[in-house]
């Protein structure tokens, strides 16, 4: 793909000199499961259409409704597959509140039942449901049915964790959607590049509860103030590609990942120190009971 030429002293200069000094983008990357079979879903029942609007009113009705159904089918399937990643993309993690992935195989069986009903009669239409449950099911799986992580921790601290994370993640999509308004796919780099560090600093607080009192403001507070400057420098570039909005912007995104990668490692320097207290604390209490190891 082409790409517009830029140096330290162009107008994308510093934006380019930060993605140089940055891993490349698809690091860590993991292609996401909701597309292709999934997006075949959407696809595979509109010939009902043309089955509805060539027959009588009744078997109209009937597919009609095994068209609906398919397609509501198909959009739980998608969320449900949505939903499982961001729980596998997470080391503690609630299990969905509902199990999309399964009411889509449900959903599913019930839409071939009822174009079954309109093309042939009751006992293909169990056929058609059965097979279509079972299918599905064995196609895309079932959802995640236990939390994730969360033995031995305590459920208040993980559930605070938990909200304080959804409403950070809440921030950095709502940045996600105001920056595509600014119509630069630089800046949209940018913002990525600052949301995974972010996501860097999400991580270490769920593997750690506790250290949620301290990054709070960081969840909130900051995130917030971001999510709000990039919605007033979207609004302004687009007017009037300012690039002097361009360049405060940028420099507020760097102000930010440095401080959110520094807490990021404040926070993993604390825990090995927490380590190194309770190993030397448990080494102590076992040379008083007359336990050491020579070596």
């Amino acid at each position: 793909m082409a790409k517009r030429y830029g140096g330290k002293f162009s107008p994308d200069g510093s934006t380019e000199q930060h993605e140089a000094q940055k891993p490349g983008p698809f690091l860590n990357a993991k292609r996401s499961k909701a597309g292709g079979r999934t997006n075949m879903l959407f696809i595979a029942p509109l010939p009902l259409i043309w089955k509805a609007f060539t027959s009588e009113p009744i078997v109209m009705a009937q597919y009609l409704v095994a068209l609906g159904v398919l397609l509501l089918a198909a959009w739980m399937t998608r969320e449900g597959i949505l939903a499982q990643e961001a729980y596998e993309a997470r080391k503690v993690a609630r299990r969905p509140a509902l199990p999309r992935k399964m009411f889509g195989s449900l959903l599913t069986g019930l839409g071939l039942a009822t174009a079954g009903i309109a093309g042939f009669g009751a006992i293909e239409a169990a056929i058609f449901g059965v097979l279509g449950t079972v299918i599905h099911s064995f196609a895309f799986g079932f959802d995640p049915l236990k939390d994730k992580g969360a033995e031995g921790i305590d459920t208040y601290q993980t559930d605070r964790v938990a909200r304080a994370v959804d409403e950070a993640e809440n921030h950095l999509t709502a940045m996600s959607d105001a920056i595509k308004r600014a119509g630069s796919r630089p800046m949209e780099r940018r913002v990525e590049d600052f949301q995974k560090t972010a996501r860097d600093l999400f991580r270490t607080i769920e593997d750690d509860p506790r250290d949620l009192t301290s990054a709070r403001k960081y969840l909130s507070v900051y995130l917030k103030g971001a999510r709000d400057a990039t919605a007033k420098f979207a609004d302004v570039y687009s007017r009037n590609q300012s690039e002097e909005a361009r360049t405060g912007y940028a420099e507020l995104l760097d102000d930010l990942e440095q401080n959110f990668a520094a807490r990021t490692q404040k926070l993993l320097q604390n825990d090995h120190s927490d380590l190194t207290i309770e190993i030397d604390v448990l080494r102590e209490r076992l040379q008083r009971e007359g336990i050491r190891n020579d070596a």
